[in-house]
């Protein structure tokens, strides 16, 4: 997979959590994929504030950008 299309994925993973961040008064956005394999996302709104928001990055994002991109080896928050 290219780097472009790796990106891709990952977008469309994002698009796919999107709307239960939103629901919740939050968002995220895409910062940087590394090595293509590293993924760094920044946790937007009320989800900066969250006090389970680790969760939802390890449970519902990592899980989602994974499965669409397979390589993706870890996700990270960034501020």
């Amino acid at each position: 997979m290219t780097t472009e299309e790796l990106t891709s994925e990952v977008q469309k993973a994002l698009e796919e959590i999107r709307p239960f961040l939103v629901s919740d008064g939050g968002d995220i956005t895409l910062i940087s994929i590394e090595d293509d394999k590293h993924v760094k996302v920044r946790l937007e709104g009320a989800c900066t504030s969250c006090s389970v928001n680790q969760m939802t990055l390890r449970a519902g994002v990592e899980t989602t950008i994974k499965k669409f991109a397979p390589q993706i080896e870890t996700v990270v928050n960034v501020l």
